[in-house]
């Protein structure tokens, strides 16, 4: 069983790659009613991206509900680069045999401007090779440790991540220029429940989880976030893929 978390869609992905090679199942957390059956789970995955060199809380607070049987476990980030400590504090509240890093495309448009198209899709392709790598050291069960923590680790998992929950997930600068259509697909689909429809128009709780799922995949690209994103480009992982793999 392969739970994942996932905004953009990097992490869907990866854990829906992971469940094919693996022959396994890949559950949503957000869309779970209630803590499944893991009664008769051979093997326990987790797939989620780094939010400033962490795990997001909806995911740790998921993983410190769900029974550890004694069977292999593993998790792998989607990450733009370095992970920090991520797995290594993860595997504090659920304990992992395996951890691994995936660099993944750029969707942190509010640091940041996109990858071009290129990059992206090298990434992408990157990725689908390591994702096999990966699937067989799981198949045969072995205990890896392959993340990027890159430097300054521990000050960017502890100081730089609780800076991040403590103060960066506010949702207030959230906006919609005049181009909103009133569509309603930022308030369906958002991950935290935190957007809800005034008079057509999106509004924000004052927090999420700053996934970024609604500013990148409005299709009227109508979602700012502040000054910090406008001009930049939008990214989400569905515009990249085959059909095949559209999920």
């Amino acid at each position: 069983m392969i739970f994942y978390f996932s905004g953009t869609g990097n992490s869907a992905w990866a854990a829906r790659q992971l469940a094919n090679l693996t022959e396994d199942e890949a559950y949503n957390i957000i869309s779970l009613k209630e803590l499944p059956d893991i009664g008769n789970a051979k093997q326990i995955g987790f797939v989620f991206p780094v939010y400033a060199w962490g795990a997001p809380e909806v995911m740790v607070d998921f993983a410190k509900k769900l029974p550890q049987p004694p069977v292999f476990t593993f998790g792998v980030c989607t990450c733009g680069g370095d992970a920090g400590l991520t797995m290594k504090q993860f595997s504090k509240w659920y304990s992992l045999s395996s951890s691994y890093s995936l660099v993944m495309p750029n969707n942190y448009i509010i640091g940041s401007d996109t990858d071009d198209k290129g990059v992206i899709l090298q990434k992408i392709t990157a990725a689908r090779v390591e994702l096999e790598q990966i699937a067989q050291e799981i198949h045969r069960q072995e205990q890896v440790y392959r993340v990027h923590e890159g430097g300054l680790a521990g000050v960017k998992s502890h100081l730089a991540n609780l800076g991040f929950n403590k103060f960066a997930r506010s949702a207030k600068p959230f906006f919609t220029e005049d181009s909103c259509n009133g569509c309603g697909l930022c308030a369906r689909n958002c991950p935290a429940h935190a957007i809800s429809l005034r008079d057509g128009k999106p509004i924000w709780a004052a927090q999420c989880y700053q996934c970024l799922r609604c500013i990148n995949e409005c299709p009227q690209r109508a979602i700012q976030y502040g000054k910090s994103t406008a001009g930049r480009h939008r990214y989400t992982i569905w515009a990249y893929l085959p059909q095949d793999e559209q999920f």
